[in-house]
């Protein structure tokens, strides 16, 4: 228990402490209400952890290794081309994992220091929905005692999502395991299987490449992340081939057996039937809604097939003053989306007109990093609406070259009559930076002119997105 007074009435309280739950209860509390947050959360040390999966085990732990491994990956093979030689590098993956710990408790520490700021109480256990306005509390070790009962005007349910299971290669928290464990190992394994070609396949896969393991992708699809635009996705391929990924398509396990060291692994794929041997296998097929639990069965909390909290465009549930955010409720699974959500509610509940704009970027932090915000050009097409794109390459951007990272490209995609920017996709340095700008310009209504006649500075990689825009209408000047 933390945060502040003994009171078990509230104004509102939040169930889930993740980017969506503590960003709504901060909100909430700058809005005078008084406000408490449930969360279950426990680190890797079995203390209480603000900041849910993302800032634990997800988003934040994952990107201090994906940017110590870049290093360690650049100083072995890029660093000469600068005239740069060093020799005798080694990998200490025992400091790289301690400096992971170290972010993620200085960013958990303040979440705390805002609770404490804005006058949360930060109540530690578990909650379930037992009524609308009631929510029971069983705190962490509790021997089975009366769960703690809160009562408030509104609750906020956002207890976020899990990984998938595969029930054919389950997790065992040893060989074969999900992303909280691959960002755990304490070893590079000499083989790596991934199983999943998606958001968090990839980003682990590459980051465990670096490090020197040999990586497999097991891809159920086509292709990689089939709602890329096709010249994103080639090239994400091409790139990740380089860096020592290799990519197994229309594949599927259908088998996994564990040894004592190693994992045994029967897949199917466009030839039949292969047998791979692997020191680890991350299972990454997705995430659930963490739902199971959530509500009692006499609350009434409709959910749908999915095991999602069924939303209106608002965020409500079908239970008066109850609301969902993020991962618990369908559509794009992201920390950022959850929290814009979780803002929008608490005005929404403080009578204020809280909304969430459309344009939701999304990053995948490999190198180079892919982003995109909007619709893609197949599905305009299948809407029957008419586009134009503009394409400029990083190879054509000074900075880019300057850098030594001159991969990847901006596509721009247009309303052909009125020239609104639909959807803007990139590939290359920092893509997950620029495309700020992007989701701003389509925020604001921006056309593709718009963003063309806005100056940018030289020499930056934010003036490949204003070629781009250029290209729209055939006049890029570099290229």
């Amino acid at each position: 228990m933390a945060g502040g007074g003994l009171s078990d009435r509230f104004d509102v309280v939040v169930v889930g402490g993740g980017p969506g739950g503590y960003v709504a209860a901060i909100r909430a509390a700058q809005l005078g209400l008084e406000t408490a947050c449930v969360d279950a959360f426990l680190d890797e040390e079995g203390r209480p952890a603000l900041g849910g999966t993302c800032l634990n085990v997800g988003c934040i732990p994952s990107k201090a290794l994906l940017d110590s491994s870049l290093h360690y990956w650049r100083l072995r093979h890029r660093l000469a081309e600068h005239g740069i030689r060093v020799r005798g590098v080694e990998l200490d993956l025992a400091a790289m994992q301690a400096r992971k710990r170290e972010v993620v408790r200085g960013l958990t520490r303040g979440i705390e220091l805002l609770f404490a700021k804005h006058g949360i109480t930060w109540i530690q256990g578990r909650g379930r929905l037992q009524a609308p306005g009631e929510v029971a509390v069983v705190p962490h070790g509790d021997a089975g005692g009366p769960p703690r009962v809160l009562r408030a005007a509104h609750v906020i349910l956002a207890t976020g999502s899990v990984p998938a299971a595969l029930p054919e290669a389950p997790f065992d928290g040893e060989r074969i395991v999900d992303s909280t464990g691959a960002l755990a190992l304490e070893e590079v394994p000499r083989r790596l299987v991934v199983v999943g070609g998606g958001v968090v396949g990839l980003e682990l896969g590459s980051l465990w490449a670096r490090l020197g393991a040999r990586v497999t992708v097991l891809v159920r699809g086509e292709r990689l992340l089939g709602r890329l635009e096709p010249e994103l996705a080639r090239e994400a391929r091409r790139q990740l081939e380089a860096q020592g990924l290799a990519f197994r398509f229309r594949t599927r396990v259908l088998e996994a057996r564990v040894t004592r060291r190693q994992v045994a692994l029967r897949v199917e794929g466009p030839e039949g039937e292969a047998r791979l041997q692997a020191d680890r296998v991350l299972v990454a097929v997705g995430r659930r809604p963490n739902s199971e639990g959530l509500a009692a069965q006499e609350a009434g909390l409709a959910l749908d097939e999915g095991g999602h909290v069924v939303v209106d465009e608002l965020g409500r549930t079908n239970l008066p003053h109850v609301w969902a955010v993020g991962d618990l409720t369908r559509g794009p699974q992201l920390a950022h989306r959850a929290s814009e959500q979780g803002i929008a509610v608490a005005e929404r509940i403080a009578g204020l007109a809280g909304r969430v704009d459309p344009a939701v970027p999304a990053v995948i932090y490999t190198w180079p990093e892919i982003a995109w915000v909007g619709r893609t050009s197949a599905e305009l097409e299948a809407a029957g609406v008419d586009f134009r794109a503009g394409l400029f390459p990083f190879a054509a951007n000074g900075r880019a070259r300057a850098a030594g990272e001159a991969e990847g490209l901006v596509k721009i995609l247009a309303e052909r009559r009125t020239d609104r920017i639909l959807g803007v996709h990139l590939i290359g340095p920092h893509a997950g930076e620029l495309v700020a700008e992007a989701a701003c310009a389509m925020a604001l209504g921006a056309s593709a002119e718009d963003l063309a006649r806005t100056v940018h500075a030289h020499p930056t990689l934010a003036e490949a997105v204003k070629e781009a825009a250029l290209a729209v209408d055939g006049r890029p000047i570099h290229r």
